[in-house]
Order: C-alpha cells, then structure tokens, then sequence
C-alpha cells in the first residue's frame, strides 16, 4: 500500500510542476504578447525559463527570490518568468 501512495504522490508532485510551469509560460507568454503554441508551449516556455532563470541567477550571484516547493523540488517563479521572457526574446530575435 506504500507503493502506491508514494507513486500517487510523485504523480501527483509532476502534475503540480506542469501546472505551475504552464502559469509561468502563460504569463510570460502574455507580457511578451507571444500568442504560438498552447498548453503544452506554456509548459515548455515555463520549464525551459526555470532552467534559464536559475543557471542565469547562479552565473549572477543572485539569492532565491520566490519559489515554490513541490515535493521536495523547489521550482523558482521569479527566475522562470525572466527566464520566460528571455527565451521569447532570443525566439522572437531568431524569429522561430
């Protein structure tokens, strides 16, 4: 029975990180007025900004600002919003 609900719960965890991913891709997607793709762009943009936002504010020296911790995973909101918007910019810039 363990089993089962440690698995419901890991699921339950990545479902979450989607969730909050797609929010940070929406709303990065909305201040750049990036209108391609749908749920699953947001989810990309979000997760792919978190990934830039971090590596960017490690390189920075810069402190965690707001994230939220899903299972054990901290997932930054601030970094993946700029890392959002960063990635918007670079794909406008190569026009993709």
């Amino acid at each position: 029975m363990t089993a089962f609900v440690s698995i419901f719960n890991s699921i339950w965890n990545i479902l979450l990180l989607l969730a909050v991913a797609a929010l940070c891709g929406m709303i990065a997607q909305a201040v750049a007025r990036h209108h391609r793709g749908g749920c699953l762009a947001s989810i990309g943009i979000g997760f792919l900004g978190a990934v830039l936002g971090i590596w960017l504010a490690g390189l920075l020296h810069l402190p965690n600002m707001f994230s939220i911790n899903v299972g054990g995973t901290a997932f930054p909101i601030v970094y993946a919003l700029l890392g959002g918007l960063l990635l918007l910019l670079i794909l406008r810039v190569l026009r993709i």
